[in-house]
């Protein structure tokens, strides 16, 4: 009589390296990560009479007070660029790095019902966050786009240049950074989940430390030391420069805050990979 063997399609371990992402699971299970996605980005919207609109009015209306408060009031030198396409820029990457960092950082708590009844890659969740906030930024990105080529084709008065053939490599950086620092967070969270408060503060100001409102050249010289310091500032001067044509962008910071980006990165997978195998006890 001949055994019959039972050949398993999946086999799930606890015993995982600490530094193992499994890019074969992780594409196995593509269909519901693209799920996830189109989740995230159709119910967030569901029951809003503008829907999508709102990608395009929530930056117009930050720019108009942006105007108002930095550009009329405060007066920072912006050196010489149009109001309207400098704090556009600033503020369409950042909100996509707000929005990924802000999510991801709460991805163990906001989905524990579903990691609690179901495997599949945890890590799939943190990259669904990171690509819905993608498609958002894809149409606030467009919108700056239109004001870029009218400020240089029609005023003239901005000159983009071959920086901007940089633009993927800045979106991933930013996605990197935002995935590892949210991974940290997240695996932090279900123990001690004073964190979110702390962090949803801490994101506030580190807009601050970052070049989004105000060029790096407007820092007083004894506080440039902390805007340039930020992983992030290398990331918006070269943006800025590639589309605009104006700031205070090197090539060697670019490298410095890679470096230091996928540093945090390898730490967030390292936390987020210890952390999964046992959240649901603490969450």
């Amino acid at each position: 009589m001949s055994e019959n063997k039972q050949l398993w399609t999946e086999e799930i371990q606890s015993e995982n390296s600490l530094f193992a992402i499994n890019f074969k699971e992780i594409w196995h299970y593509r269909d519901l990560l693209l799920l996830l996605v189109k989740r995230d980005f159709i119910t967030f919207y569901k029951q809003t009479i503008l829907g999508p609109i709102w990608f395009i009015v929530q930056p117009l209306l930050t720019v108009l007070v942006y105007i108002i408060l930095f550009g009329q009031i405060a007066k920072i030198d912006i050196n010489g660029l149009p109001q309207i396409a400098f704090y556009l820029a600033g503020i369409t990457i950042w909100n996509y790095f707000s929005e990924s960092l802000t999510k991801t950082s709460t991805v163990f708590k906001d989905n524990s019902s579903i990691f609690g009844k179901i495997y599949f890659p945890r890590l799939i969740m943190p990259l669904s966050i990171v690509l819905s906030a993608l498609m958002k930024f894809a149409v606030q990105f467009s919108l700056f786009i239109l004001v870029v080529l009218y400020f240089s084709i029609v005023e003239k008065s901005i000159q983009p240049n071959i920086w901007i053939l940089a633009t993927p490599l800045l979106i991933l950086l930013m996605a990197i950074f935002a995935l590892g620092i949210g991974m940290i967070f997240s695996a932090l969270t279900t123990k001690y989940k004073d964190l979110s408060f702390l962090l949803a503060f801490g994101t506030q100001l580190f807009m601050y430390a970052t070049p989004v409102v105000y060029p790096v050249s407007a820092m007083p010289d004894k506080l440039k030391w902390i805007v340039t310091s930020n992983p992030l500032s290398s990331i918006f001067e070269c943006f800025r420069f590639g589309y605009l044509g104006s700031g205070t962008f090197q090539i060697g910071d670019l490298v410095i805050s890679a470096t230091i980006i996928i540093l945090l990165f390898v730490i967030g997978v390292i936390t987020f990979n210890r952390v999964e195998k046992s959240f649901m006890d603490t969450v």
